[in-house]
């Protein structure tokens, strides 16, 4: 992880709300020449502190909501390149050099991770559940092939900002897929290792947390279409992510 004052190549958006037991192995996999942009949501287990001094840039969002901590990375961001990656150690975010390839070859203007569990707990019944839900309720929508709304993702920092997301809470990953859609761009999908998180989940450790979530993320779904975004890339439609 560079710390020097060079311009960042990526930036890898962290939402963290006490996620210190899991910061040190997150921030370690993060590639040569990046910037951990780590957004402190709250935290009071000194999470904010412990990833200043493991070189991390501390952004601080005190609105509570996954979608308040995500968006203020993306503004706070000065990378061409934005990333997202959960802060909790269930995600590699060495995976996203790949990603990151594609998107500036240009053959995707969005990538996104399909989680993959591995090993015990890594992802419980009632969040897969939820997410399938919701994955074919976003197939009806955009028409996108997609399986997966997981919190790994590429895509370009200026466009982004031009989608004008607007969810704050769990809702801000399902909103920038169906804009980006509406928009045209080419969304692919590529399985990624999911591994039991650290410590408890803030959004789907229960039941009622996950159909919170789904609820916010229907309330998404119901926003009219098409969302035209200037400055979006241009792509005449959206291609169907293939699963690897």
């Amino acid at each position: 992880m560079t710390t020097s004052p060079t311009p960042p190549d990526v930036d890898v958006v962290l939402p963290c709300l006490n996620e210190a037991g899991a910061l040190p192995w997150v921030l370690a996999r993060i590639p040569e020449g990046w910037r951990a942009l780590v957004v402190d949501n709250g935290s009071t287990d000194g999470s904010a502190e412990l990833a200043r001094e493991l070189g991390a840039t501390v952004v601080s969002e005190p609105r509570r909501g996954f979608g308040a901590a995500c968006h203020a990375g993306l503004t706070a961001a000065t990378a061409e390149i934005v990333c997202f990656c959960d802060c909790d150690g269930s995600l590699d975010p060495a995976l996203l050099v790949p990603f990151v390839r594609e998107v500036r070859t240009g053959t995707a203007d969005l990538v996104l991770g399909r989680r993959r569990p591995r090993g015990p707990g890594a992802w419980p019944a009632h969040a897969r559940a939820g997410n399938l839900v919701l994955a074919r309720m976003l197939r009806r929508r955009t028409g996108l092939r997609l399986h997966d709304l997981g919190p790994l993702r590429a895509a370009r920092r200026a466009p982004l900002l031009a989608l004008g997301l607007t969810d704050r809470r769990s809702g801000y990953p399902l909103q920038m897929v169906v804009r980006a859609a509406d928009a045209g761009w080419r969304v692919t999908e590529h399985d990624v290792p999911y591994l039991p998180r650290t410590g408890a989940s803030k959004v789907t450790g229960t039941w009622r947390g996950t159909w919170q979530a789904v609820r916010d993320m229907r309330r998404v779904l119901a926003e009219p279409g098409p969302h035209s975004a200037p400055g979006a890339p241009a792509a005449p439609h959206a291609t169907r992510g293939v699963p690897r």
